[in-house]
């Protein structure tokens, strides 16, 4: 399997400063990022690692869930994922910490009933690699449904 490759260049310091995160291999873009945006509540134009981790972690499980539903027999037509995730305070060490990730996913899949969707996207949410990288997180709650057309 191949190593993907993303690159951040940052000016200044934690609070006043800003950087642009690249994804590298793709190509697809370079966006910009700062605390003072990220910390913000619409994000102000700006990504941030929160955002870009609920990218990740909603493409992976969405991807592992049509794997999974089709060792099943079953045929995705369409599905949506979103990824929720929240930045908190760390007590620890007085930083701050994944706290939360609330995926929801929507499907429309032909060949299985509710109950084996809803045991789909718990094996997805269980098996995606980015579910595994972010074991520490305490919290990633699932809500799925399926939809009929």
């Amino acid at each position: 399997m191949p190593t993907r490759t993303a690159r951040t260049a940052w000016d200044g310091g934690f609070e006043d400063g800003s950087g642009q995160v690249e994804l590298t291999d793709s190509g697809l873009g370079t966006f910009e990022m700062s605390f003072k945006k990220r910390s913000s509540e619409d994000g102000g134009g700006a990504t941030n690692p929160e955002e870009l981790l609920g990218a990740a972690h909603s493409s992976c499980f969405t991807m592992q869930l049509t794997a999974v539903l089709g060792q099943k027999g079953a045929t995705p037509v369409s599905i949506e994922t979103t990824a929720k995730v929240t930045l908190g305070e760390d007590s620890a060490d007085g930083g701050f910490k994944i706290s939360k990730i609330a995926l929801k996913v929507r499907g429309e899949v032909e060949g299985i009933d509710e109950a084996g969707f809803l045991e789909a996207a718990e094996a997805a949410k269980v098996g995606c690699p980015l579910s595994k990288a972010l074991a520490s997180v305490p919290e990633i709650t699932l809500d799925a449904s399926l939809e009929t057309a």
